[in-house]
């Protein structure tokens, strides 16, 4: 695959509405998928951007409540009414990476993740956000975000999410939904011991969601329980059957009367410890976008680590080491060098997932 950004006309940098929705179409038609990448500061993002500028892929960078929260900064205020932490810090993160994107020569699609029931006011204030930006410049300040109300009934999930997405829609914003239970843990969000039966979605509720969301707006995707697990568990203990997505693409386009095999863009959550095989199994059957997280943490931390351990006897003061008692220490321990091992490290774990997705070398 070369020339995405020429075939598709598609500018460097953060990309909203009828451009996502091209993205996506593509990928699916030529058998990749987005790395999701969850960041939680500058370093982060930066570190995401350099690998898809090296790899020369398109990515999606995302915040979670959590991480937004924190990207603001921890002595800020994150109640439950408001989430201004949580507001604050997704609204600073999306103008840092929207200011800096450009520069990498890349597509972005600017995400948000996992909006559970008790964090609707955290959405509620990114989308003012992103009217009032889309009132002064033409596209919102995100290029989609995701509600996930899968621990909820499916009557409430679907018309809660059709809500947010008829507000959405006017906009050209995209709109990701869960159905299914995710299991595992991540980012306080806790279901290691749902009932296994939950983890996987059946085909009517992807027929549910299609039919009615198709009605507000072309502008979203489905993440779908095939046993995902946030985080990353001994080899066996995790059952991923992502054969199904491809019973539910059969099922809707059967319902739909439709001449095109994948009618419905996926989300493969709780990527990480997952094999190249089942990223590509699914990817077959319509996953455009992988989530990615647990697995970036470990890199970034492994790079900072090495450079600890390596590095000891000048990090413990600031003067004095093993090459002098009067010897400085300030080039070991300036942030801007160990905290740039961990971007490097995981700089190169994206780049493994963007090769395991078929993402790279698409532009």
């Amino acid at each position: 695959m070369t020339g995405l950004l020429k075939e598709l006309n598609l500018k460097p940098g953060v990309i909203y509405g009828d451009d996502v929705l091209k993205l996506f179409q593509y990928a699916k038609a030529h058998g990749f998928a987005l790395p999701a990448i969850n960041v939680t500061s500058s370093s982060t993002a930066a570190a995401a951007l350099e690998a898809a500028r090296n790899a020369k892929s398109p990515i999606i960078i995302q915040t979670s409540q959590g991480g937004a929260a924190y990207f603001a900064g921890k002595g800020i205020k994150d109640s439950a009414e408001k989430r201004e932490a949580s507001v604050a810090g997704a609204i600073a993160a999306a103008h840092y990476i929207r200011s800096v994107a450009p520069h990498y020569g890349i597509p972005v699609v600017l995400h948000t993740d996992h909006c559970a029931k008790k964090l609707l006011p955290w959405l509620d204030g990114m989308l003012d956000e992103d009217e009032r930006f889309f009132k002064e410049h033409g596209t919102p300040l995100f290029s989609s975000h995701m509600i996930d109300l899968s621990e909820e009934s499916v009557e409430e999930n679907i018309e809660t999410t059709a809500k947010y997405l008829k507000r959405a829609a006017p906009m050209k914003q995209w709109l990701e939904m869960e159905i299914g239970i995710t299991g595992g843990e991540e980012d306080g969000v806790n279901n290691e011991d749902v009932d296994n039966n939950s983890l996987y979605t059946q085909p009517e509720d992807i027929w549910a969601i299609y039919e009615r969301l198709s009605k507000e707006s072309p502008y979203f995707s489905i993440a779908a329980g095939f046993g995902n697990v946030h985080g990353v568990y001994k080899p066996g203990n995790v059952k991923l059957h992502p054969e199904l997505l491809g019973k539910h693409q059969a099922f809707v386009r059967e319902k739909l009367g439709s001449k095109d095999d994948k009618p419905v863009f996926f989300v493969f959550h709780g990527g990480s410890g997952s094999s190249v095989d089942e990223f590509r199994t699914a990817i077959s059957f319509g996953v455009i976008k992988v989530n990615l997280d647990t697995d970036l943490q470990w890199a970034y931390t492994v790079g900072i680590r090495d450079y600890m351990t390596a590095n000891i006897d000048y990090l413990k003061t600031q003067v004095g080491n093993p090459e002098g008692a009067d010897k400085p220490n300030k080039k070991k321990y300036d942030p801007r060098v160990w905290v740039r091992k961990g971007e490097e490290t995981m700089r190169d774990r994206v780049a493994v997932a963007l090769e395991d997705f078929n993402a790279a070398g698409s532009l």
